[in-house]
């Protein structure tokens, strides 16, 4: 069992470290520049200068990427669950077994 928890421990690790840096490159590369004062008229995104746009790609993908590191988390948590609920039955079903006395 100890093996087990430190095993899913350095999965986690993995995926922190895999996943960690591209989320930090992506939130620094959208870093905005100082805010100059509030203008009195919309101003279309075309209109605007390249440092002022913020893309959407980067945010989306991170937002997507985080959403289905979480999903496959989750998924392999309850299969991991799962595993030790079927052995715990095997291992029951076979207790049961060895009481049952022999039938006549």
């Amino acid at each position: 069992m100890r093996a087990l928890g430190s095993r899913w421990r350095a999965v986690l690790l993995w995926i922190l470290i895999t996943t960690g840096p591209a989320a930090t490159v992506s939130l620094t590369a959208q870093q905005q520049p100082p805010k100059r004062p509030a203008q009195d008229e919309f101003v279309p995104i075309d209109e605007l200068p390249p440092q002022e746009q913020l893309p959407a790609a980067p945010l989306l993908i991170a937002a997507y990427s985080v959403a289905w590191v979480a999903v496959a988390g989750y998924l392999f948590s309850i299969w991991r669950r799962m595993g030790r609920v079927e052995h715990e039955l095997a291992e029951i079903g076979r207790r049961v077994q060895q009481r049952r006395p022999p039938v006549s």
